[in-house]
């Protein structure tokens, strides 16, 4: 990864930062970097052929995204939460999701339709982890894309991020067992949007994301995987 030169000092660091930013994100949701692990500046900007700087500045943006914990004169850490912090995350979801499809829903065509019924028909043909955390968020901000309301979409984006980990070990832990409850939860509100009926989608949703938050608090040894599990 090089730096961007385009004659503008500021704009190619804050190029260089941003990218970098996405670049561990992208490897702490994929659980390349697991709650708990050290990030090394240093290591990093070897790693990726930059200097110090734009390394500090990523740093800086994933933690306002809560990603990363900085802390003065020991470094950073990808952030690790634990059962309370999580079911607190998934209560402000089941509040706030709602509120974001609500923005959304009544601008959704036939087409956006159509097409959260092939996701959830990929989502029931899978068995891999991996590719049904991928489809599952793709599903769900397939319904919030018509939204207006960008401070609502940022926040419950950050959510997402933030217990992403956790989502993935609890998955591996009970995909087999919730699998077609999942698929049935999908189905209805997928149905609910369909027909327009925008309150029973919204009740819908807003029970699929409690009854994960309340297996979740059941599995207490998801919150118990340190860096080395993945």
């Amino acid at each position: 990864m090089r730096e961007v030169s385009d004659g503008n000092g500021t704009l190619r660091a804050a190029v260089a930062s941003q990218r970098i930013a996405d670049h561990l994100r992208e490897r702490i949701l994929s659980g390349h970097l697991a709650p708990g692990t050290r990030i090394i500046q240093d290591e990093l900007a070897e790693e990726l052929r930059t200097s110090r700087l734009p390394v500090r500045e990523a740093l800086r943006i994933l933690q306002s995204r809560g990603l990363v914990t900085l802390r003065a004169n020991q470094g950073a850490w990808v952030t690790q939460m634990d059962m309370r912090e999580c079911e607190l995350s998934y209560k402000m979801r089941e509040r706030l999701e709602p509120l974001l499809l609500a923005e959304s829903s009544p601008h959704l065509t036939d087409a956006d339709i159509a097409e959260l019924t092939e996701l959830q028909e990929h989502i029931e043909q899978t068995h891999d982890v991996e590719q049904f955390l991928v489809l599952d968020r793709q599903l769900h901000w397939a319904t919030y894309r018509h939204h207006r309301a960008d401070e609502l979409a940022n926040i419950v984006a950050r959510l997402w991020d933030t217990t992403q980990h956790y989502r993935r070990a609890f998955t591996r832990l009970t995909a087999d067992q919730r699998r077609w409850i999942i698929s049935s939860e999908h189905r209805l509100l997928i149905e609910a949007l369909r027909d327009r009926d925008q309150q029973s989608a919204e009740r819908i949703l807003e029970l699929h994301i409690r009854r994960t938050r309340v297996e979740l608090s059941r599995h207490p040894e998801v919150f118990r995987t340190g860096p080395a599990s993945e």
